[in-house]
């Protein structure tokens, strides 16, 4: 729209767009409430919950899930930006990297949700951000020719939503028992993955300066391959365990 309307009817969209979906809110049902007891009690029970969660070596693997650079998605926002390099129009960008984007990222998670391993979410993670850098591949090594963006990008956002639902299976996998502080702690956890979003984006966009859009792309694909190599043979090495939240923390 941005290139077809102006900068205060695209503010009133972008307004209608955001604050419209908030009013179903007020439809929602009433929930029932849930009594917290004493505060001394409830803090208590909070920090024995988050120390059961955080403060243990077998969460270290999770932390570094949430850290490590793979599948970050931070090429969704800068392919768009290289495309005239592969000779893709801008209408077709916005198509692309627009709804079909949404569309293709929203059928990945939804795949992904309908698929049943038999292994860890962690280690499913693993596996299909490896899915993922192999998508970055084809940006990265196929011609400049409007074909290769378009199949590309089509992979890199399927995986991409694919991998985002593992994301949450894996923040979940770390949660655990819910107990009083589930959401806090799920806030927490999820808000770590915010970080390889971050620096990607930086090293992303230096791949992009130095190389063209191959190197934005290889550089992701890179970078991504090796954290996801690396901690899923750490993965794999681990023994599984067990925890709940009731019998309080595992002492590192």
């Amino acid at each position: 729209m941005s290139s077809r309307v102006g900068r205060g009817a695209l503010g009133w969209i972008a307004a209608g767009l955001i604050g419209v979906p908030a009013l179903f809110a007020l439809f929602a049902p009433e929930q029932e409430v849930v009594e917290a007891g004493e505060f001394g009690d409830t803090m208590a029970r909070i920090w024995m919950e988050c120390k059961a969660t955080f403060f243990r070596w077998e969460a270290l693997p999770y932390v570094a899930c949430m850290t490590f650079p793979m599948a970050s998605g931070s090429a969704v926002g800068l392919l768009s930006g290289v495309a005239n390099q592969y000779s893709v129009s801008g209408d077709s960008v916005a198509w692309m990297n627009g709804l079909a984007g949404a569309v293709l990222m929203a059928a990945g998670s939804a795949a992904m949700a309908m698929f049943k391993p038999r292994m860890r979410a962690a280690v499913m993670y693993m596996v299909v951000s490896l899915v993922n850098c192999a998508a970055l591949a084809v940006l990265w090594l196929g011609p400049l020719r409007p074909s290769t963006y378009y199949v590309g990008v089509m992979l890199y956002l399927f995986t991409v939503g694919s991998c985002y639902a593992m994301f949450t299976a894996v923040v979940l996998e770390f949660l655990g028992d819910s107990g009083k502080s589930g959401s806090g702690r799920y806030s927490i956890i999820n808000s770590l993955g915010n970080l390889p979003v971050l620096y990607m984006l930086q090293v992303d966009g230096w791949g992009g300066d130095k190389w063209g859009g191959r190197g934005l792309a290889g550089v992701e694909c890179v970078v991504g391959a090796i954290g996801a190599v690396v901690l899923l043979g750490w993965l794999m090495l681990q023994r599984p365990g067990t925890r709940d939240a009731d019998a309080g923390p595992l002492e590192v």
